[in-house]
């Protein structure tokens, strides 16, 4: 059918009514607008409840980690929690692989069930109650798709509109616990395939994210934003250490990938009995902890990340022990997630780096966070949206530098398994393959 109300038959060339062009045309728009206005209000319905649960959740690890700093004899209970947590799965959680179970289940590939929303709730805030080494934006997201899904089954939708209020959960938790809902947004359409973003889910990401992030802050969250000092004028010279601050960066997210790899293979081959596992982990995080005479390197990170980038102070082997706490927590059977440990590693290593080259340790620390997180996520578009949403716009030419050099030297790596390479980073080829730590 052509717009010029003609079209072929046979080598004749025959005149559409307008009568039909209008109704052809009225169908159009009116199943548009239909779409449109059934993602409005799912998209409205999934940021409100999501949003809801995702602000007591955040009020909740706000609550437990002020309790563990007041009373720091709690962190002798983390064998113990780490035994309930793992009790809890192994009687309910079954087969539960955390936030690859939500990847894969955008592609398809598996189902994620609703009794993953409690449990992540109550086990996260168990590990950082007793302070082991995670974040919680993995178990936010998780959190999110666990009830986005849900949800689709209430109302009854199709497998591939549960894919997007998949999304919309995930966009919805992330904006909600972190105040930042432009890079909430495109983070769920981005990290599930690498190089092909779900553009069927703008909308209802955006829509979800900005809701969620609204209702949060009216229950007393407030987004997170860090002042960043020294910004300097980009010139060959600060570009090039910029470039260096990304490249190291990169390696690190790689190591970081490895860590937790390598980690979660020892524990199998060494300790198989889950309850051995994550006690044996537990008892060595005491260890650390009280031999290093610190706490810092418990719970997300939050304190070394402010510490990086506001002060522009970071002790060199800050980044380091993150990492391998980190590892040591998350493979052993604790909940929480990488991402805020990972900005925690980006942040102090490039505060370091800083210092060394001369370039202003603040700014670094800020370009370092983006950059890590880019590498251990291949969510490029993503980490330069939180470093704007997080720094502000200043040191916007240094955190592109950051984010793009970070993503060219990371390779296929990724925190999560399930995350799909569909086209590859060098060359404009189709890959699709998944990643392997």
């Amino acid at each position: 059918m052509e717009k010029e109300g003609i079209k072929k038959k046979g080598h004749t060339r025959m005149k559409i009514p307008p009568g039909q062009l209008i109704r052809y045309y009225g169908l159009r728009i009116w199943r548009d607008m239909g779409n449109l206005l059934k993602w409005l209000l799912l998209a409205s319905l999934t940021g409100v409840v999501v949003g809801a649960c995702s602000s007591v959740f955040a009020r909740a690890l706000t609550y437990v980690t002020r309790i563990r700093g007041e009373y720091p004899w709690v962190i002798l209970t983390l064998p113990l929690a780490g035994l309930v947590i793992v009790f809890l799965y192994q009687k309910i959680g079954k087969e539960d692989r955390g936030t690859n179970q939500v990847l894969s289940f955008i592609r398809s590939k598996d189902e994620v069930p609703f009794r993953a929303a409690p449990l992540i709730f109550i086990s996260t805030i168990l590990t950082h109650l007793a302070g082991g080494s995670a974040g919680r934006e993995g178990a936010a997201i998780q959190l999110g798709g666990s009830i986005g899904n849900q949800l689709g089954r209430w109302i009854r939708l199709d497998e591939e509109d549960r894919h997007v209020i998949v999304m919309c959960g995930m966009s919805g938790a992330f904006a909600a616990v972190f105040g930042t809902p432009m890079a909430a947004a495109v983070f769920a359409m981005e990290v599930v395939s690498v190089g092909i973003m779900y553009y069927a889910a703008l909308l209802p990401c955006v829509i979800s994210a900005l809701i969620a992030s609204g209702f949060a802050a009216s229950f007393g969250i407030h987004p997170e934003s860090f002042h960043v000092s020294g910004v300097v004028k980009l010139t060959m010279e600060s570009g090039l250490k910029m470039g260096v601050v990304a490249l190291a960066c990169g390696a690190v997210s790689i190591l970081f990938c490895v860590a937790l790899g390598e980690a979660e293979k020892m524990y199998r081959r060494w300790l198989k009995n889950p309850y051995l596992r994550v006690a044996a982990a537990g008892l060595l995080v005491i260890a650390v902890t009280l031999l290093l005479g610190t706490t810092d390197y418990l719970g997300a990170g939050n304190n070394l990340i402010e510490q990086a980038v506001e002060a522009g102070q970071a002790r060199p082997w800050d980044f380091l022990l993150k990492l391998l706490l980190t590892a040591v927590t998350m493979r052993a059977g604790f909940r929480g997630g990488e991402i805020v440990p990972s900005f925690c590693i980006g942040a102090t290593l490039g505060c370091v780096l800083g210092q060394l080259l001369g370039l202003s340790p603040s700014l670094c620390a800020a370009a370092g966070m983006a950059a890590l997180f880019c590498g251990v996520t291949n969510c490029p578009i993503t980490s330069i949206l939180i470093a704007f949403e997080l720094f502000g716009f200043e040191g916007v030419a240094f955190y592109l530098i950051a984010v793009a050099v970070s993503y060219a030297v990371s390779g296929y790596y990724s925190l999560y398994k399930d995350q799909t390479i569909v086209y590859s980073k060098y060359k404009a080829r189709y890959v699709n393959r998944h990643t392997r730590n």
